[in-house]
């Protein structure tokens, strides 16, 4: 085939050569300050015992995961090949079933599932944003960590998103004082939320205005660097 094809096709031009399936990769993201790179692995149940690997090593992966990234020569992303590591295991690290994975002091309230999206600060702390946390009765949000230092995978939770709604493009502006976020969907709660009666009137909340997805400008009241 073409290059085109091998780009339209890019999934099965991996499998062809024989590329690890991984757990639904939502977002790549560079940090520019480790130089490493993140990707989101947001879920994939459908893993089998069979099918578990040292890059997903759960079956029935439920709450997804985050790897990392580095370039074997430490700076070159095109080199022919890298090291990798498992940043964090997503879920509740309070239920031993789920085999999650952070650092040992992350808090009850700290923890988080299915990373879906990514951006940077300044600094080089990464802020993931969550899809698919509403399936287990809490809500999609905004999670910081450090990725380097004693801080690694100590996941701190910012921003929690109305019911049903999902967080995605987070952004910094280049002075980290200005954090952009987008809310999909909100009030998308299934059988129980319709156009007339919405789970929530997100972001109105005026009666005969639906839930609407919305971007979000979120900043200090110091104007100060967020975190």
């Amino acid at each position: 085939g073409s290059q085109a094809e091998v780009v339209i096709e890019a999934r099965r031009a991996a499998s062809l050569v024989g590329a690890t399936p991984m757990d639904r990769p939502e977002d790549i993201e560079v940090n520019k300050v480790t130089n490493t790179v993140f990707v989101a692995l947001t879920k994939n149940s459908r893993r089998s015992a069979e099918n578990v690997d040292a890059a997903n090593p759960r079956i029935r992966n439920r709450h997804g995961h985050v790897m990392e990234i580095v370039p074997a020569n430490g700076t070159d992303h095109a080199a022919t090949s890298s090291r990798w590591s498992l940043l964090l295991l997503a879920g509740d690290p309070a239920d031993a079933a789920t085999k999650a994975q952070y650092h040992p002091g992350v808090s009850s309230k700290g923890w988080l599932s299915n990373p879906d999206n990514f951006t940077v600060d300044p600094k080089g702390r990464l802020w993931i944003s969550t899809d698919g946390a509403n399936d287990f009765g809490y809500a999609d949000g905004l999670w910081a960590t450090d990725v380097v230092g004693q801080g690694r995978a100590l996941t701190k939770h910012f921003f929690s998103c109305p019911v049903g709604g999902e967080l995605t493009g987070p952004t910094f502006t280049p002075d980290g004082t200005t954090l952009f976020c987008s809310v999909q969907h909100p009030g998308d709660t299934g059988d129980d939320s319709s156009f007339v009666t919405p789970a929530t009137r997100w972001p109105d909340f005026k009666d005969g205005i639906p839930p609407r997805p919305s971007v979000i400008a979120i900043r200090t009241t110091s104007g100060k660097p967020i975190g």
